[in-house]
């Protein structure tokens, strides 16, 4: 029993982490502000609830469904425990490296900005859920996760298919919170706080692709 909650709380961990840089709700809140800036608290609020709904569903549509994907294409779990931890490593690796400035981030809000006289309802599921909230990063990891929790015993499975799905429900309660106070968050974090919590971020998610990619590597050998 001890070792069963001791999985729980790691894959809860590296689920949380793993989630965190590809949702970034952080620096997406930024660029999903022009979309909201001008509805009313009571709008704006119905209208986050609504992505942290459907981020919700897309994710746990796509953890259920992993499995099945994966007999869809023949792949076997160590197999995408590897390339999952190469893509996740590589993505934590790109986090650290990049200098970019804030440059993308403005020109990204110049072109969210145009369209704010449409219908916020007609945008609430693409683009400001699916792909700005939950894209093909999300997706990618998940599936990953999705492996990489996988057991024989159905015990164990269902434990590790919860701890996953927590992990959605955390990352899911930080976009609502974050996504509903963007402008107390850019007054009190500041562009610079943002970099180097981001920064910490990466170095994590680089070590847990890494560690993800060598259970897939040991798997492969056994």
């Amino acid at each position: 029993m001890a070792s069963e909650i001791h999985t729980f709380i790691h894959l809860l961990f590296v689920g949380v982490v793993a989630l965190f840089p590809v949702v970034n709700p952080i620096g997406t809140a930024f660029v999903v502000m022009p979309y909201l800036s001008q509805l009313d608290k009571a709008s704006k609020k119905q209208a986050v609830g609504k992505i942290t709904l459907y981020a919700f569903c897309i994710c746990t549509v796509t953890l259920i469904a992993g499995e099945w994907v994966l007999k869809l294409f023949g792949l076997s779990i160590p197999v995408v425990q590897l390339a999952g931890g190469i893509m996740i490593c590589k993505m934590g690796w790109g986090f650290l490296t990049s200098d970019k400035d804030d440059s993308a981030d403005s020109n990204s809000s110049d072109d969210v900005a145009e369209p704010r006289h449409k219908n916020i309802d007609n945008l609430l599921f693409y683009p400001l859920t699916f792909p700005l909230t939950t894209g093909a990063g999300t997706i990618s990891v998940l599936l990953t996760l999705s492996a990489h929790g996988a057991d024989a015993d159905l015990r164990q499975l269902a434990l590790n298919m919860a701890a996953i799905l927590l992990a959605i429900v955390a990352m899911c309660a930080l976009v609502y919170v974050f996504y509903l106070n963007t402008q107390r968050i850019e007054r009190y974090l500041g562009s610079q706080g943002e970099k180097i919590f981001n920064r910490l971020i990466a170095f994590f998610i680089f070590c847990i692709g890494l560690q993800i990619a060598v259970a897939g590597l040991k798997a492969l050998f056994a």
